[in-house]
């Protein structure tokens, strides 16, 4: 009987168990996580390639780097999936080398005239900034409201623009000689091939394959270099079949002030990013991700940095191509990239494997950094997308950012006019960019004391203020205002009834009070405010549109919606309401609205109510200066993978 009751517990237990903490049957672990490893291959390898042409490192110790790269990517994926303490999330996250950090290590390597010997600083300043991320992770959330979109989208427009020159060096690169030769036609048309391919691509095909493009591209290019006689693998057989990259490989770490801050800029700005991968993950596995949890993320990725500095690699950040691939293919399990980190070790170990990279002919590999850097610079943009500038101040901070980040990259001798200490600031573009957006970003948004100062906001594009809000007559407060309850006077002037307000949730909640709290015939009034779906203006424009799933449909989807919303209103009497912000398709549109024509009228005013206070919130933080750091990271790093 005992065993019995034992054996129900269990499984009942099992049935509770989450998706992302299944332990899959072996061969789909190995396959899964095999998968993931081919989406991320290209990404990560390019790092150390493009580190190493830069600063002039020669093929054996390039070859090192690569192993040490994969090796260490395999425990720092390890570290963040199965989660050791405190250290690790727990989530499919897969981890490799950002990006972001390149353009950094490449110009503090340069600084120090280039060579292995230059990798010592790299490193003295990777360990520092991964312990320096370790020691911040569990304050970081708090942290957050200093680096809104305004600031993140400066810093990683300036990283990606400054890689674009690394990635054009490559491709005017004679494989055969290292020298530049960019007026040879066949170089040219090497890069420009693989630029081809990788958007032929992404154009054509769908699903995994899309996800690997450049890696696609790599191999088409390699192909074609090696017909042509100018890819060859002598490398490979030189090298070892079975090595591994001893820590200090080029001895011990150095540390330089600039470079060290340098790349605590760096991690400051992966810590963002992280943050945002975490809440994408977390939504995308059905798994609410708490404070403590992006602590837990951000501990491991200092973990992982600090182990980088050691083994010859550098920072880590969770890469997107995979949180991308955990959607794409439905696989929750955390256990699957704990796979896929065990196969990058086995990787780690494989020189030929290595040498086999490092023999892709720099034309070619040109070809493919210019389109991952350019992508750098164009989620930085859009990034800057989700900022007001119509508001000067964040006019100001972009452009005295670049301006000064692009004045010290043309003309680096610029520091050697400044006093010892000053200079320190004018080390590369890449850090005064940083330390101007972010000193510029504190003083604009967080000094309401000064002079013309306004009340600090956060990430969020609202340029409304709290102390703006409070000085509001009625009149005001309803132009200001009325748009977010869609111009109806009684929600509006119930929220105006609240002031003054505490603080920006107090001003929220107003609305959402006045919203569900009205009578019957006022929330009446409220539904049938609003358009039915597919309504157009006279100049064609949709009406109900609070996000691109509705506003670019061809005419017959345009018909779909359109069939829907007359249905709709001519079983109910009012409109169809659903807040399109949160959909990621038309097609989730109609398959809800459908869906719903089956509820009661009673049951269905509810819902729409539902949607009304979801669509109300977003427009609230289009124009407030939104008290949710949290939320904002989700929700932004959310629609850069959608």
């Amino acid at each position: 009987m005992t065993v019995a009751v034992t054996s129900k517990k269990l499984g009942k237990d099992a049935k509770r168990q989450h998706p992302v903490d299944q332990v899959l049957p072996l061969p789909a672990l190995v396959t899964y996580g095999f998968q993931h490893v081919v989406a991320f291959y290209a990404g990560a390898v390019l790092v150390p390639i493009l580190i190493a042409s830069a600063i002039g490192l020669p093929n054996d110790d390039l070859v090192k780097l690569i192993t040490a790269d994969l090796f260490t990517c395999g425990i720092a994926s390890i570290i963040q999936a199965v989660g050791i303490w405190k250290i690790g999330i727990r989530l499919p996250l897969l981890q490799g080398v950002t990006f972001t950090g390149v353009a950094p290590i490449i110009a503090i390597g340069l600084a120090h005239g280039g060579g292995p010997a230059s990798l010592l600083y790299v490193y003295g300043a990777v360990i520092v900034a991964g312990v320096f991320t370790f020691v911040i992770a569990p304050i970081f959330v708090k942290l957050l409201r200093f680096f809104p979109p305004v600031v993140t989208g400066t810093l990683i427009t300036i990283i990606g623009l400054c890689l674009v020159p690394v990635g054009a060096g490559d491709a005017v690169t004679n494989p055969h000689t290292g020298q530049h030769d960019p007026a040879n036609l066949r170089w040219l048309l090497y890069a420009l091939g693989t630029v081809v391919v990788i958007a032929a691509i992404q154009r054509l095909l769908r699903g995994f394959l899309a996800t690997i493009a450049v890696l696609l591209g790599l191999v088409v290019g390699c192909a074609v270099a090696f017909a042509l006689g100018d890819m060859n693998f002598d490398k490979v057989g030189a090298a070892p079949v079975v090595g591994f990259t001893e820590p200090f490989l080029f001895g011990f770490p150095k540390f330089d002030l600039v470079a060290c801050l340098t790349m605590i800029i760096v991690l400051l700005i992966t810590a963002v990013e992280s943050t945002g991968s975490a809440y994408a993950t977390g939504e995308i596995v059905g798994k609410r991700i708490k404070a403590s949890d992006i602590g837990n993320a951000l501990r491991a990725d200092g973990v992982a940095t600090t182990i980088g500095g050691i083994f010859n690699s550098f920072p880590y950040t969770a890469f997107s191509e995979n949180v991308g691939l955990v959607r794409l293919t439905g696989v929750k399990s955390r256990w699957v990239v704990a796979a896929a980190g065990v196969i990058m070790i086995l990787l780690g170990f494989l020189p030929k494997v290595a040498a086999v990279v490092s023999s892709i002919p720099q034309p070619v590999l040109g070809g493919a950094a210019l389109t991952l850097f350019a992508t750098v610079a164009v989620v930085g943009i859009q990034t800057l997308g989700k900022v007001d500038f119509t508001d000067h101040r964040n006019l100001i901070i972009v452009a005295t950012s670049l301006a000064l980040a692009f004045w010290v990259t043309a003309y680096p001798e610029v520091a050697q006019a400044l006093p010892s200490g000053i200079n320190l600031l004018f080390g590369s573009g890449i850090s005064i960019g940083a330390v101007a957006a972010i000193v510029l970003n504190v003083v604009f948004f967080h000094m309401p004391f000064l002079p013309g100062g306004q009340s600090p906001r956060v990430a969020g594009g609202g340029t409304i203020t709290l102390n703006e809000v409070n000085a509001m007559d009625k009149q005001r407060f309803t132009e200001a205002f009325g748009g977010v309850v869609q111009n109806v006077p009684w929600a509006v002037e119930r929220a105006f009834e609240q002031r003054p307000f505490a603080d920006v949730r107090a001003l929220r909640e107003a609305f959402q009070d006045a919203l569900l709290t009205g009578s019957s015939e006022q929330q009446l009034e409220l539904i049938r405010a609003f358009p039915d779906l597919g309504a157009e203006d006279e100049g064609g424009h949709v009406l109900a549109v609070d996000h691109v799933a509705l506003s670019s449909l061809d005419d017959d989807d345009h018909d779909d919606v359109v069939q829907l919303a007359t249905a709709y209103r001519e079983h109910f009497g009012f409109p169809l309401v659903i807040c399109a912000r949160e959909t990621e398709h038309f097609d989730r549109v109609l398959q809800n609205g459908w869906s719903r024509i089956d509820n009661s009228p009673v049951a269905e005013t509810a819902f729409a109510l539902i949607e009304i206070a979801k669509i109300a919130n977003h427009r609230f933080e289009d124009l407030v200066a939104d008290a949710n750091p949290i939320a904002s990271a989700r929700f932004g790093r959310l629609r850069e993978l959608t």
